[in-house]
């Protein structure tokens, strides 16, 4: 599909996020048994479907201006009136309007797949993924890895947490903390696929080294109960993806206008290098959630 995306609204197909006219569009799907359990609340479902595309809207500091709804009827009116609450609920938490779309009837026994386009209206200053420069500084905002032992909540094989829970099936946006970024920032994303691997990326498409400091991952309190905070820890939250947290490049002495973790250096040279205060830290084998 790259090689179709030759009109320079599309950036190559290598951010996350068309810019078109002063408009920032995108558009992203969720799929049942890959992005949400089938026994996910309809409502937290929804609620999914828009705070994933919202996000993306956020890493290009753009302000919502309406979401346009794919959705895929299973003849389950009680499911489907659940997620229409739930998507409304949304919506207005966001205070984003549904513009249109449409509806298909799946199948009996299909999965559910649902996508959903959102329109932002872009700032002065819309960041890619491929603009960190040598010496700068890697920044997340809020915690890491939240919605991985969440995952494993809803599947039943850990007690459950609240937040964690949350974290994982209702996931927030960083629209204004985005917006107040963008014209200063060097490059920024969204963390969606994990840490490690969205940094990787971040430092592949700048072509430049990143070398990050595992014990500055920033994980919450719930986390730190849940899973501990040794090493092993700390890879799990940084390659468990969900985040939604906003990762950008920006110089190491700036004054940032929102709360936000210092995690890494960029430097000349390419790949990705882990540490910690014991030392060097070994890649693990995944570092995120790779889409097939």
């Amino acid at each position: 599909m790259r090689g179709l995306a030759r009109d320079p609204a599309a950036r190559g197909l290598l951010d996350d996020a068309a810019l078109l006219d002063g408009l920032i569009l995108t558009h992203d799907m969720i799929a049942e048994g890959v992005h949400f359990l089938g026994t996910d609340p309809p409502g937290d479902v929804a609620w999914k479907l828009v705070a994933v595309n919202l996000s993306d809207l956020a890493a290009k500091g753009a302000d919502p201006a309406g979401v346009l709804l794919g959705y895929a009827l299973a003849a389950d009116p009680a499911w489907e009136a659940a997620f229409l609450t739930g998507l409304g609920e949304a919506l207005a938490a966001h205070g984003v309007p549904l513009l249109g779309g449409d509806t298909i009837s799946l199948p009996p026994g299909a999965p559910r797949t649902l996508g959903l386009t959102a329109i932002g209206r872009a700032g002065a200053s819309v960041p890619a993924r491929d603009g960190a420069m040598p010496g700068d500084a890697l920044f997340v905002t809020g915690t890491i890895g939240d919605a991985g032992p969440g995952l494993a909540m809803a599947r039943g094989e850990m007690a459950a947490d609240s937040a964690l829970l949350a974290a994982y099936r209702r996931p927030v946006p960083r629209i204004a903390e985005g917006r107040a970024l963008s014209p200063i920032v060097h490059a920024m994303m969204d963390v969606s696929d994990g840490l490690l691997l969205d940094a990787a990326r971040m430092a592949e498409a700048s072509g430049l080294s990143l070398a990050i400091d595992l014990d500055a991952v920033p994980l919450s309190g719930g986390y730190r109960a849940a899973m501990g905070a040794d090493r092993g820890a700390r890879l799990a939250a940084a390659s468990a993806g969900d985040d939604y947290q906003l990762l950008f490049a920006a110089p190491a002495d700036i004054v940032l206008p929102v709360a936000a973790t210092r995690v890494g250096r960029f430097a000349s040279g390419a790949g990705l290098t882990l540490h910690d205060g014991a030392g060097a830290v070994p890649l693990p084998a995944r570092l995120g959630y790779l889409h097939g």
